[in-house]
């Protein structure tokens, strides 16, 4: 029970660490979009003045920054990101809706992969330690840390698209073999974090030469028994604790991979958002990826604490 309850508190005191954490980043991001300079009119060369003016008055753009922030405040507090300045007839509500399946499709495919692959990679190199196998796949490995993603793209396409016809080198329409290519290069780099996070220092290996794995071993529990249930669980350790940022970098920097392979989710939004100078869409996106970082970390810190027995939640945290 006082266990139950520390945990309690301790999502309570997050979850209300939650609030000036986003209030800070709309702050933040509405004057930053605001003292950079264009405006979303700019390129409305032709327009009358009097045009422009009824446009900026359409969206409150003649009123202080202040009286801006204060009524967009107001309506994110009803979750209402109000209308695209670019996208006529289209609220920032429909966009991120229309956007939001994509981008998440991508970002959580990628993240699975990356988890099960660099995991089993890792753990097949710390049991093969110092032989070829470890050094094969740790080489590996710090090849896909050095390439990004933008270089890793365009020679998959080139490779498997172009030469070999595989895959198609582009679009969407929701089939496993349109998400193969963009998912595995959102993957790659992250894959190789995880097999070497996995196999180096405190992980695997450590957990290997562990006191309760030697009383497992001499009980006479098969290896592949004394791995699953003893070892890889304080083992993933410092995967978890890697995976929420990670998580999250994939799922917000898959605007670079959707641009290259012309995936119509929030990254190409927020874009051609930013280039138009359409503050709300950018505000809007801008919000919805903050939550969802704070959002994943948070369920790591708890799948962290499940993990791991001996961290406490009570009233001295």
């Amino acid at each position: 029970m006082i266990q139950d309850s520390g945990m309690a508190r301790h999502v309570m005191w997050r979850v209300l660490g939650l609030i000036p954490t986003l209030l800070m980043l709309i702050t933040v991001a509405f004057f930053l979009m605001r003292v950079a300079p264009g405006g979303p009119f700019d390129s409305e060369m032709l327009l009358p003045v009097e045009i422009k003016a009824n446009l900026a008055a359409k969206y409150h753009l003649d009123e202080s920054l202040l009286q801006q922030y204060f009524r967009y405040l107001s309506q994110i507090a009803v979750l209402d990101f109000g209308p695209s300045v670019q996208y006529k007839d289209w609220t920032v509500n429909e966009l991120i809706g229309q956007g939001m399946p994509v981008s998440l499709t991508i970002g959580l495919a990628a993240i699975v992969l990356a988890f099960l692959v660099g995991t089993t990679l890792g753990i097949i190199a710390a049991l093969r330690q110092n032989t070829r196998a470890d050094y094969s796949l740790m080489g590996v490995a710090m090849l896909g840390l050095s390439i990004p993603n933008f270089v890793i793209a365009p020679i998959l396409i080139l490779v498997l698209a172009v030469y070999a016809g595989w895959l198609p080198a582009g679009g969407w329409d929701w089939s496993i073999a349109s998400m193969v290519l963009p998912v595995v290069t959102l993957a790659l780099p992250v894959t190789a974090y995880i097999a070497r996070l996995t196999r180096g220092s405190t992980p695997v290996i450590e957990v290997m030469h562990s006191n309760f794995i030697r009383s497992a071993r001499a009980k006479g529990l098969p290896e592949s028994l004394v791995i699953r249930r003893h070892a890889l669980r304080p083992a993933l350790l410092p995967v978890i604790s890697f995976l929420g940022p990670a998580a999250a970098g994939m799922i917000s920097g898959s605007v670079i991979i959707e641009r290259v392979f012309s995936i119509p989710g929030l990254g190409s939004y927020f874009v051609q958002g930013a280039l138009n100078r359409d503050y709300t869409l950018v505000m809007g996106v801008v919000i919805f990826y903050g939550v969802l970082i704070i959002l994943l970390n948070f369920l790591v810190d708890l799948v962290y604490a499940w993990l791991n027995p001996k961290v406490r939640y009570d009233n001295r945290s």
